[in-house]
């Protein structure tokens, strides 16, 4: 076998003035040839190569601006992952693009100009100061959901010749009864808008986002019991499959949890999901320690210098894709709306919002709709701490 010092052509020397803790994890790849390979065709290390000629900068906005943009953020995440790059939270900076395209497509300057003004003082601000606090990637779904719910709205408005100023309830009702299937997602815009005046208070009687059909009681364990007991199934899914039907949370947060969540006090097995901890039973405390201590092979060409996620993805130092589980726990056949619903439901009736939010890392609104949902009434303390949270300057 060829030494792995014989795979460093001359771009890769030169880039070792720039990114050496990049440069020297390509050398002592664990898979020698397939960096080999990497290095000799790979668009990643041809822009690596750019870099190390002086042709590109080594900076975020350089690469952000490369005409292969999945090559350049693979590359990024190695440069991130080894120190060559300082590290920033990709999804609030591909938010914040999509934003000024997505309003620089609008034909209406007053639209524009409105729309604009909500993104900049409430959903990127909310996306950022969430991103302060949240373990990247920061989910963005709704932020782009709740402009999009926007821009429907108000062009719904213009085709019936109103605008906000001469909105009324029956407007509302209107839309909710003849608008689409995310006719309630403009609770947060509505919302915005009352605050500062631009619209006057209306009541959203349309269905939540979070409401629809969940999985009976019955299925739901079952769906557990084979989960904790199916051995012939992958790890990671029974993991990832149990703490989304017992504790209802979210994909997206699901793939972010970290391998520090995970402790063990006098014996017991413990996950961190929220501000305070939940004991773990048998046999799921014993799974969820044996995928913290597993190390399964990397595939990615140049790996992260250390591993912190519970549920590694393909490119260097980041989580799975949350989509990519997704699809897995389907197969298995998991929905996961319908098991968060069945989840959340089952937790609410059994436990005050306050406690549940704290447990389960939600916020105290949705822990209060939950409550309502099981049909309990412990949503007093919750309701006003989220008002007092929510309210803006």
């Amino acid at each position: 076998m060829p030494s792995r010092n014989s795979f460093a052509p001359r771009a890769l020397v030169a880039a070792a003035l720039i990114a050496a803790a990049a440069c020297a994890a390509i050398i002592a790849a664990p898979q020698p040839y397939s960096a080999h390979n990497w290095l000799r065709s790979g668009v990643s290390a041809a822009i690596l190569a750019d870099v190390a000629s002086g042709a590109l900068p080594l900076t975020h906005d350089a690469l952000d601006a490369h005409p292969h943009p999945r090559a350049a953020n693979y590359l990024r995440h190695i440069l991130v992952a080894h120190g060559a790059l300082p590290a920033r939270d990709d999804a609030i900076v591909r938010l914040e693009a999509w934003v000024a395209a997505r309003v620089a497509m609008l034909s209406s300057p007053r639209h524009r100009r409105l729309l604009r003004s909500y993104a900049t003082w409430r959903v990127l601000r909310r996306a950022r100061q969430r991103a302060q606090t949240a373990r990247p990637p920061t989910p963005t779904a709704r932020a782009k959901t709740s402009l999009n719910a926007a821009i429907a709205f108000l062009g719904f408005l213009d085709e019936h010749g109103k605008d906000l100023a001469s909105c009324t309830q029956a407007d509302i009702d209107t839309w909710f009864t003849d608008g689409p299937a995310s006719a309630a997602e403009i609770s947060d815009f509505v919302d915005w808008a009352t605050t500062r005046k631009l619209i006057a208070p209306v009541t959203l009687a349309g269905r939540r986002h979070n409401d629809g059909p969940a999985l009976d009681d019955n299925t739901r364990w079952e769906l557990v019991r084979r989960l904790l007991h199916d051995d012939t199934l992958e790890l990671g899914d029974r993991v990832a499959g149990c703490i989304l039907l017992l504790y209802g949370q979210q994909i997206s947060r699901i793939v972010t949890i970290t391998r520090t969540q995970i402790s063990e006090h006098d014996g017991v097995t413990r996950l961190h999901l929220g501000a305070t901890h939940i004991d773990l039973r048998e046999p799921l405390a014993t799974l969820l320690t044996r995928l913290a201590n597993s190390r399964r092979p990397n595939t990615s060409v140049v790996p992260a210098p250390t591993n912190p996620w519970l549920f590694p993805g393909v490119d260097p130092g980041q989580p799975l894709n949350a989509s990519y589980l997704g699809q897995r726990l389907r197969r298995l056949g998991i929905a996961t709306m319908p098991s968060r619903r069945s989840a959340l439901t089952h937790i609410a009736s059994r436990l005050p919002a306050a406690v549940v939010a704290d447990l389960l890392g939600i916020a105290p609104t949705t822990a209060v709709h939950w409550a309502r949902t099981a049909g309990g009434d412990w949503n007093t303390y919750a309701a006003q701490l989220s008002h007092d949270r929510d309210r803006e300057p």
